[in-house]
């Protein structure tokens, strides 16, 4: 099979105001992943999905649900057109997702959404932690204690509040993924909370993994490198945005269709249930991560 030809670098220029619209970003990022062939891998699955309106968390919830899963997806308020599109691209599969507008900076909203898909679907397998903030600022000293608590709450905080609420229902067999990512492990000069956060997010899934292995729920992490979402463009200058991800030895950033795999990787028992613990990095051809 062709290897599908994803767009490269030079982008136009552009630069969105957080948190930013993928329905606003140009080329508009690949979800759908066509050549993928789903085989029923999470069927009669629940999965609730974080931040799954757009980016990454959108082409997750498209292959669980195409992989036989009934999908919740929690979206900030102002990210409803995002989120109607995503609902849009599950409902063509023929799947019924349920939308759940939050913002997880609050511990409330993060046990509400829990709440909202026990009352919705009365189960729930998979929990996928990926709403994620950033904000770039070139020194420690730029970084105001209300940037590193608003980064800190959705990234860190609402991944333990989440995650406590839905133990309550996660059954043996359950699975767990978080999103990381590389500036987890190698740091970034300009993020420094963003990777504090997801330094965290790869220690907490250690963690947490051993603390669960008991119960039967495996904890598994995905740390990519670059990816073509809306939260670079809505972070970085116009000029950055159109040579976003060209350093990488593959020259370009990753499209989310090409992250999600992954995702259902660690949320299949067929595919990984000897695996929990895990950072898997997605890198574009970087072999020295960490």
């Amino acid at each position: 099979m062709k290897t599908r030809e994803q767009p490269r670098p030079p982008f136009p220029r552009q630069h969105q105001e957080k948190p930013g619209r993928e329905a606003d970003l140009r080329p508009r990022p690949r979800f759908e992943a066509p050549d993928y062939r789903p085989a029923g891998k999470l069927q009669n699955q629940v999965a609730l999905i974080t931040g799954g309106d757009s980016g990454i968390g959108r082409a997750v919830a498209l292959m669980f649900a195409r992989e036989g899963a009934r999908v919740a997806i929690s979206h900030l308020p102002e990210e409803i057109e995002d989120a109607e599109t995503t609902r849009d691209a599950i409902e063509q599969v023929g799947a019924e997702p349920l939308l759940i507008p939050a913002d997880l900076s609050d511990a409330a909203e993060c046990r509400r959404i829990v709440d909202e898909v026990i009352r919705h679907f009365g189960e729930l397998h998979i929990l996928v932690n990926n709403a994620a903030y950033q904000q770039h600022r070139d020194a420690l000293d730029d970084i105001s204690t209300e940037q590193l608590e608003h980064t800190f709450r959705p990234n860190v905080f609402s991944m333990f509040h989440v995650t406590r609420a839905a133990l309550a229902h996660l059954p043996r067999g359950g699975a767990i993924v978080n999103t990381g990512s590389i500036t987890g492990l190698e740091g970034s000069g300009g993020l420094l909370d963003y990777s504090a956060t997801k330094g965290a997010i790869h220690a907490f899934t250690k963690a947490l993994a051993q603390n669960l292995q008991p119960r039967g729920i495996r904890v598994n992490c995905v740390a990519p490198g670059p990816v073509w979402t809306p939260l670079n463009p809505s972070d970085k200058p116009a000029d950055e945005v159109a040579e976003f991800g060209s350093g990488v030895p593959m020259g370009r950033p990753a499209q989310p269709e090409e992250i999600a795999p992954a995702f259902v990787f660690f949320a299949s028992n067929a595919d990984s249930s000897y695996i929990t613990g895990e950072v898997l990095t997605l890198l574009g051809g970087e072999t020295a991560a960490g």
